[in-house]
C-alpha cells in the first residue's frame, strides 16, 4: 500500500465533494485512486484527479442529523446522505472501525443492489486500505463515507423467484435469464428482475463461502472478456461488487460470510441479467502481457471502471482476467 501519504492527500481532497453528481452517477474517484495506490502507482493518484475533477460536484447539505435511535426512517433516502456520512464519521470517530462495519454489514447487506452496487464497492475499497496500513483519519473518513453512501442508497430485492442453477458459479451465470426489455436505467432494469439461478444456496460453513465468493468473482470477471459488449461498464460490476464482499470478510465476523455470499451472488447475477447480451464473442487478448503492463494501459486509458476492473483482474491474476482487463480497455471510452 501507499506509504507516501499520497493517498491520505487524495482521500482529504475528494471529501469535499459527494458522492455523487448530476443526481444519481456515481463519484468514482474514491475508489480508482485507492486502486492506484494499492498497485504501487501513487505518483499518479493527483494526476488522474485532476483529470477527473470536472465530474466532482460539491458535499451535499444536510437534512437532519441521523441517530441511533431513528436510523431506519432514514434509511434508503438519497437526500439524507450527507446526515448519514456524519453518522458514520462520529461512529468510526468514537469506536473501532471493525466494531462498527460488523455492526452495519447485516443491516446494509440486503439493500446490496443501491446505487448500481457503487457503495459496497467503495466500502471493499476503503476497508483494503485499513486493512492494509494504518488507520489514519481520511482512510477512517473514507469508510465513513462509503458506509453512508450505502446507507443512503440501500434498496432490497425481494421476491426474486428461483431458477435452476448449477454447481460451478461460471455454470450457474450461465444460467442466467436476461430480463425481457433491456433498456434504461439501473433501477428501472433492477424492477424487472423477478427470477435469477440458485447457486450455493446451503452453504454456512465460513471458509467454504470465502471460496465460493473467489470463484464467483474468478467466474464473473473472466465471463466479462466474452460478455462485455452487453454493456462495456455496468457490466463490471457483476465483477466488481462481489469482489468488493471477498475483500471485506476477513475484517467481518466469520458467521456473516455465508450471507455475505448469498447476497453477492445475487447482486452480480442480477447485473448479468439486466446488461447481459444475447450471445457471447470470441475474444482473443492482443499478445502476452504482464499484469502491471495491463494495469499501465488502464492507467493510461483513465476511465474509472476500466481501472476497477483491472484492479480485480490482478486480484485473480490468471491470463483470462488479465484478458478480461484488456477487453474493458477496448470497449470503453477514455478518460478525457
Amino acid at each position: 500500500m501507499d506509504t507516501t501519504g499520497t493517498l491520505d492527500e487524495a482521500l482529504q481532497r475528494l471529501h469535499s465533494a459527494g458522492p455523487e453528481r448530476l443526481g444519481r452517477l456515481t463519484n468514482h474517484a474514491p475508489m480508482a485512486v485507492e486502486a492506484l495506490a494499492a498497485h504501487g502507482r501513487a505518483g499518479a493518484v493527483h494526476r488522474w484527479l485532476d483529470r477527473y475533477a470536472s465530474r466532482l460536484e460539491e458535499f451535499p447539505v444536510g437534512v437532519e442529523p441521523v441517530t441511533d435511535d431513528g436510523w431506519r426512517v432514514a434509511l434508503g433516502d438519497p437526500r439524507r446522505v450527507a446526515d448519514w456520512i456524519g453518522y458514520f464519521g462520529r461512529a468510526v470517530a468514537e469506536r473501532p472501525w471493525r466494531e462498527v462495519l460488523a455492526v452495519w454489514w447485516p443491516r446494509l447487506l440486503p439493500g446490496l443492489y443501491g446505487g448500481s452496487t457503487h457503495p459496497v464497492i467503495r466500502v471493499g475499497h476503503a476497508v483494503r486500505t485499513l486493512l492494509a496500513g494504518e488507520g489514519t483519519a481520511p482512510r477512517l473518513a473514507e469508510l465513513a463515507h462509503g458506509l453512508g453512501y450505502w446507507a443512503a442508497r440501500h434498496r432490497p430485492v425481494e421476491g426474486l423467484a428461483p431458477l435452476p442453477g448449477a454447481e460451478r458459479a461460471a455454470d450457474a451465470l450461465d444460467a442466467v435469464r436476461p430480463i425481457a426489455v433491456r433498456d434504461g436505467g439501473f433501477p428501472d432494469r433492477l424492477a424487472r428482475v423477478d427470477a435469477l439461478p440458485v447457486w450455493a444456496p446451503g452453504v454456512t460453513d465460513p471458509e467454504e463461502a470465502r471460496a465460493l465468493l473467489a470463484e464467483l468473482v474468478r467466474a464473473a470477471t473472466h465471463r466479462y472478456a466474452t460478455h462485455g459488449h452487453g454493456e462495456e461498464t455496468m457490466l463490471v460490476h457483476a465483477a466488481t461488487a462481489p469482489n468488493a464482499v471477498l475483500r471485506t470478510l476477513s475484517a467481518l465476523p466469520r458467521e456473516l460470510w455465508a450471507p455475505s455470499l448469498r447476497a453477492a451472488w445475487t447482486a452480480s447475477a442480477a447485473v448479468t441479467a439486466m446488461y447481459a447480451p444475447d450471445a457471447p464473442v470470441a475474444y482473443t487478448p492482443p499478445g502476452s502481457l504482464t499484469a502491471e503492463e495491463v494495469f499501465e494501459r488502464a492507467l493510461a486509458h483513465g476511465d474509472e471502471h476500466v481501472i476497477k476492473l483491472t484492479d480485480t483482474a490482478l486480484d485473480i491474476g490468471d491470463g483470462p482476467a488479465l484478458a478480461a482487463a484488456l477487453r474493458a480497455i477496448e470497449l470503453s471510452e477514455p478518460l478525457r
